[in-house]
């Protein structure tokens, strides 16, 4: 009887020791940020795909298509202008005004000289032969030395992307203004984020992402959307438009009015010898 009961007494301790050893595991710290014991392997996935406008594809797919090899521009400097990228519509490479024409579609009196471009005699805007919609689009400025003016009397011009939509070009140098209205806002719609302005007559540049808004009748059924950088810097981050950004009076700007898939790109003559160089354009899909 004895052995027996001393038999009990045994199985009971290994029980409670089993218990005890399940229960430690239970609590056991879990890896961090990964939600599994230590020691367990990773669940694994199955085949992962992605679709988008190429198709459908697996993840890694080495027949999946490439994307097109294109030769990158070179960077500018204050003594010379940079180049395009092989696959860019150069707009203006110092060299002549070909491609640009006065708005009313007459030859430009705009002047060419050392390689940038500034307003001839008779003044008025320019725009180019061709229309562009949605486009990546690199332009570089100077303002005029010695600096004359204020606010908006200085250094003012300004890109219209499809004729339409300003960037505003201004010598925001040291020189207050109405903050939708200084260099890089989208004028009277969007401040810029930060005043990345050079000094008058040092070379400064915009590139700009745009994707164009579209119309069903009179309504827009997708507005416009902007990316800017300034000299390097973003300013705008894709922004969406409101509105359109034309100019009524001192309060008052423009909405959207529905206009072509295309339209010449536009430089402003704003009564200030603002030079231009480097200017190139790469469509971009809607």
């Amino acid at each position: 009887m004895r052995s027996i009961l001393l038999s009990i007494s045994m199985l009971g301790i290994i029980a409670l020791t089993g218990y005890a050893a399940q229960d430690n595991t239970a609590q056991q710290p879990t890896r961090r940020g990964m939600g599994m014991r230590r020691g367990a392997a990773p669940a694994r996935q199955g085949t992962q795909y992605v679709e988008n406008e190429d198709g459908r594809w697996l993840v890694h797919d080495t027949e999946r298509p490439a994307p097109p090899i294109i030769t990158p521009g070179t960077a500018s400097t204050q003594e010379k202008a940079g180049t395009a990228p092989s696959d860019a519509i150069v707009l203006f490479d110092g060299n002549d005004l070909s491609n640009w024409v006065s708005t009313n579609g007459s030859p430009t009196d705009w002047v060419v000289k050392d390689g940038y471009f500034t307003p001839g005699n008779r003044g008025g805007d320019i725009k180019t032969k061709q229309s562009f919609g949605s486009c990546q689009l690199h332009l570089e400025f100077a303002s005029p030395v010695p600096a004359v003016g204020t606010s908006q009397g200085r250094g003012n011009s300004g890109v219209f992307i499809m004729s339409t939509y300003e960037v505003q070009i201004l010598d925001s140098y040291e020189n207050k203004t109405y903050p939708d209205g200084q260099v890089g806002a989208l004028y009277g719609r969007n401040v810029p984020l930060v005043n990345a302005s050079r000094k008058p007559g040092e070379w400064q540049t915009f590139d700009i992402i745009f994707h164009r808004p579209t119309f069903e009748g009179n309504e827009v059924t997708k507005k416009a959307t902007f990316t800017v950088l300034h000299n390097g810097v973003l300013i705008q981050d894709h922004v969406v438009l409101s509105g359109g950004t034309g100019w009524i009076d001192e309060h008052t700007i423009t909405n959207y009015e529905p206009h072509a898939d295309k339209l010449p790109l536009q430089i402003q003559y704003h009564n200030n010898p603002v030079k231009f160089r480097n200017i190139w354009i790469r469509e971009l899909k809607d």
